[in-house]
């Protein structure tokens, strides 16, 4: 019979105790194994991150509203704009590495993804050229809030009317020429023809309501900036992306297979991104006036008037850190449509080539 300590042994142990007491010789014979048992060691072991992660789409599920949130969420986080051009150059060659294959050692998940977005909120998605700071996602909330808080505080002079005007123009123009979709290049005359006309046209529009509103509350005024912005944005991002409207954006298949150049795809992507901008500046221009117009009647601003611009340009900023990547997310950045819908002649061309295709895809620009 065992004695007691005996049973309380484990397997793996118990089997080299009784190896001990029919060896005299075995190396463990003197050896005690009751309540001093010794305890397993623990084994530290570095798992390498596998190769099959699919960072070429968005770590969130893009076939949602929910997962597209997430994602332009952390595109649109303004903190990116504070990354080094060292910490840029990092992240970027992490991704390239990662896509050849080769792991940088000790790296998780966590960092791999947090270096993709580093990586897309500085580089084209289609050319993977270093964009123009103030014309990244990221910047779109401190620029934003601050164009605009002035041009809804600065609306009532013709001067005033023209000089934010020409400033939100500008900036709009960078965007439009920084996030355009494709890889083929932009002429210096488009952008030219492109910016001139889209801000002769905010201004004009902006001045005309102006002299119609004249003898209209003031609330109503202050929807004139509003109202400046939409019509340039249907004017400014059609006129920027302009060779894509003639030439086409590249499009794909399910497998990033390049099937050719669709001016079709290029008139969903423009219609779906002017609709967007236009929603995204909505609430920063229509829930403030609103707010200033009942604050402009208290004490305070009347004691400080100063603050008027201050107090707008903050409630602008609050209402597009939420406007910014809620609205870019209203469509899929990886758009698409079904091959029917194509041009004829480039219908016919997948057919022959690549039956199976139903449906492309390709990116919308923002």
């Amino acid at each position: 019979m065992f004695s007691q300590p005996e049973v309380l042994l484990c397997c793996s142990e118990y089997e080299k105790h009784l190896a001990s007491r029919s060896n005299p010789e075995h190396p463990l014979a003197h050896e005690r194994y009751f309540h001093t048992a010794k305890k397993p060691r623990t084994i530290t072991m570095t798992v390498e991150l596998p190769t099959n992660i699919n960072i070429k789409e968005p770590r969130w599920d893009q076939g949602t509203f929910v997962g597209r949130a997430k994602h332009f969420f952390t595109v649109t986080d303004p903190r990116n704009i504070l990354l080094s051009n060292e910490q840029l150059e990092s992240a970027r060659q992490i991704i390239h590495d990662y896509r050849k294959g080769v792991v940088s050692p000790g790296l998780t998940e966590d960092e791999l993804w947090r270096a993709k977005y580093i990586y897309d909120s500085a580089f084209h998605p289609d050319t993977g050229e270093k964009m123009l700071l103030i014309g990244r996602m990221s910047a779109q909330v401190p620029m934003n809030m601050t164009i605009t808080g002035c041009m809804m505080t600065f609306y009532k002079t013709t001067p005033a009317v023209v000089f934010w005007q020409w400033i939100n123009q500008s900036f709009n123009a960078i965007v439009n020429y920084t996030n355009r979709s494709g890889d083929a290049p932009i002429t210096v005359s488009q952008l030219g023809t492109a910016y001139v006309s889209a801000t002769t046209g905010a201004v004009a529009t902006a001045l005309g309501l102006n002299a119609l509103t004249k003898h209209v509350s003031p609330l109503i005024g202050r929807f004139v900036p509003f109202a400046a912005v939409a019509a340039a944005n249907c004017i400014n991002i059609p006129l920027m992306r302009q060779r894509e409207l003639k030439h086409g954006i590249p499009i794909m298949d399910e497998n990033d297979n390049r099937l050719g150049e669709s001016t079709k795809a290029a008139q969903q992507a423009i219609t779906q991104v002017v609709i967007s901008r236009i929603l995204m500046a909505s609430p920063g221009m229509a829930i403030p006036p609103f707010l200033m117009n009942t604050l402009e009647k208290k004490a305070f601003l009347k004691r400080f008037p100063w603050m008027s611009a201050p107090i707008q340009v903050g409630l602008v900023g609050f209402c597009l850190v939420f406007a910014t990547p809620l609205c870019c997310a209203l469509f899929p950045q990886k758009s698409s449509m079904s091959v029917s819908r194509l041009e004829p002649e480039l219908q016919e061309k997948i057919r022959a080539s690549h039956p199976g295709v139903e449906r492309v895809y390709f990116n919308k620009g923002l």
